[in-house]
């Protein structure tokens, strides 16, 4: 498994730096001089190799004695297309007359400022930049104290980054040991999150299948989890590269709607096996073949055990944590798949560290094989079935998703009555109250399992309008650019996609608190559905950065964007006002 694992890696990082050209430090990639005149101010940006500007971001300003915009009145070389945008490809050569300054507003003394932001062909979009110039009549010499390089205050900015900023300059900086094991710490803490609780049941039925005909030792409870883990590790991985290196959309790649119904018709036939009414087995030629070896009935249950967990990269798919978020910009930015795949990967192991606890101990605590196990194997028959509506989630009508919830729980209480004993009585009893509950709540209109009679309790079911928050859609660049130059508010723009989880857990927690609504009614509010990943969505999702939804964007009232408000992932309420408060 190592040796696969590094081979792959190694492949991917020496193709990746075909691909992948050296990206150069914003200093590098722009380079700003001003030269005062007699009659005039020449700004020169010189842009360094593959670097292009945004035709729309360059904005010229007199910032002082009063804020004035020049942009339309300066001679600025038209623009060309490329890749789908309107860009300056050459070096700017910018004059601005001293008429012009005057007939705007009289004054001994001016601040002129110029605002960009450009790309690289590699890949990288660089974060807004500007810089300005005082301009004092009479002095043709200003000293360095009347050069204001606003690159510096961006530089400032950054030391309140958004956290995939600050997790990608990590792995820029920080030493090689050091990273990982901070990766392995982002994995363990996203072990607690509800992408991973799937994966436990998932794991425990193969232990129990695994240990119907043997014991179950501690050692081999352990070998089998570390099988799993490992699996859905190098899958996860090797999606994140590729994802880093050729800028696709990770979430699209392990969330899309089709291969999900795969997977949960996958589940669904497991279920089924466990309730007995099949046995899922390999083609009997390729059994043939396994076992021929000594050792071909264990080789053949590993396999099985790799695939399960090579696809359960799908349940963790939904994680687009800020960790994982920070080493796909990383990996795009420098082309260095090794460092950032890796990082991916030990991400993933300590993601796994809990499934490794259930195996270990599962071997040292679980009974001897007996009739017990035929209980336990059809309970996990149903949460099976539990999983296979839980990856629909992402797929189907949330209203749907409440009837299936009852169903599956009305259905285990009929099931499970065969089971006389008083425990499983009372299980069967709550069982078929939640199921009676689920179809209520489906029927009056609910769309949160966990809040199924909302309707019915909750005072904000009769929220009046102006207590909701609404969204303007837009549908790519143009849209977003026309949105934000018509707002006289802030700015706030939602990824956001059918498929994304974490989509949902926004809209249903964070965007219903009365505190974030409050705070929100203050923005213009803006949302990008990228489900389809057609290529408008891609344009937007690449002009910030987004690796996939949700991502949260901010600009203030000057139509600047707040880079450092940047939110990637869930954030509960607290949270969210936490961070948005600190620009807001």
């Amino acid at each position: 498994m190592k040796k696969i694992l590094l081979f792959l890696l190694v492949f991917v990082y020496s193709f990746s730096l075909e691909l992948n050209p050296t990206v150069l430090e914003p200093h590098e990639a722009f380079k700003t001089t001003f030269t005062q005149n007699e009659k005039d101010l020449n700004i020169k940006l010189e842009l360094g190799k593959d670097i292009y500007l945004y035709d729309d971001k360059i904005k010229i300003f007199i910032l002082k004695p009063q804020k004035i915009e020049i942009t339309q009145e300066v001679n600025i070389p038209a623009p060309v297309e490329y890749d789908e945008f309107i860009v300056q490809l050459n070096n700017l050569d910018l004059t601005i007359p001293f008429e012009l300054l005057k007939s705007k507003v009289e004054s001994n003394s001016y601040e002129i400022g110029i605002d960009f932001q450009g790309c690289s062909k590699a890949g990288l979009c660089y974060a807004p930049m500007g810089e300005s110039f005082v301009l004092n009549f009479g002095n043709n010499n200003p000293s360095n104290e009347e050069v204001v390089n606003k690159t510096e205050k961006v530089a400032e900015q950054t030391k309140s980054l958004n956290e995939t900023d600050m997790i990608a300059n990590s792995l820029k900086d920080g030493n090689m040991l050091l990273v990982l094991a901070t990766f392995f710490g982002f994995g363990l803490l996203l072990s607690l999150t509800p992408c991973v609780f799937p994966m436990i049941p998932i794991l425990s039925s193969i232990i129990v299948g695994a240990s119907k005909n043997e014991d179950m030792t501690a050692t081999r409870g352990f070998f089998l989890s570390l099988i799993y883990v490992l699996s859905m590790s190098l899958a996860y991985t090797i999606a994140g590269v590729i994802a880093g290196i050729f800028g696709a959309n990770l979430q699209v790649a392990l969330q899309n709607p089709y291969v999900l119904v795969v997977f949960a018709l996958i589940f669904v036939a497991l279920a089924f096996s466990m309730f007995g009414y099949f046995e899922i087995r390999l083609p009997q030629s390729i059994q043939n073949r396994v076992n021929k070896t000594t050792d071909g009935k264990e080789k053949q249950g590993i396999v099985g055990i790799a695939i399960m967990g090579f696809l359960s990269a799908l349940i963790v798919g939904p994680c687009v944590a800020p960790p994982l978020a920070g080493a796909l910009v990383y990996i795009g930015q420098t082309g260095d798949a090794l460092l950032g795949g890796l990082a991916l990967f030990v991400m993933s192991l300590g993601m796994g560290i809990p499934l490794l606890l259930i195996g270990l101990g599962a071997g040292r605590f679980m009974p001897k094989p007996g009739g017990w196990m035929e209980g336990i194997t059809r309970i996990f028959g149903i949460v099976m079935l539990g999983v296979a509506i839980w990856l629909l989630d992402r797929v189907l009508d949330a209203t749907i998703i409440m009837y299936l919830w009852a169903l599956l729980l009305l259905g285990s209480a009929i099931y499970l009555k065969i089971y006389k004993n008083i425990i499983a009585q009372l299980i069967t009893a709550v069982l078929f109250i939640l199921g009676v509950i689920l179809f209520v709540g489906a029927i009056s209109g609910a769309t949160n399992p966990l809040k199924p009679l909302d309707k019915f309790t909750s005072s904000k079911a009769v929220q009046s309008t102006d207590e909701k928050l609404v969204f303007t859609k837009i549908k790519n660049i143009a849209e977003l650019e026309l949105a934000i130059k018509n707002s006289d508010k802030p700015v706030m723009l939602d990824f956001w996609a059918s498929w994304c989880v974490a989509c949902k857990e926004l809209e249903e927690i964070t965007f219903k608190d009365e505190e974030v609504i409050k705070k929100l009614q203050e923005f213009t509010l803006l949302k990008a559905d990228v489900t389809a990943n057609n290529e408008d969505d891609k344009a937007l999702q690449k002009m910030f950065g987004v690796v996939g939804p949700p991502a949260l964007i901010f600009w203030d009232k000057d139509k600047n964007e707040v880079k450092s408000s940047k939110i990637v992932g869930y954030k509960n309420p607290k949270d969210f006002l936490e961070i948005v408060n600190k620009n807001f």
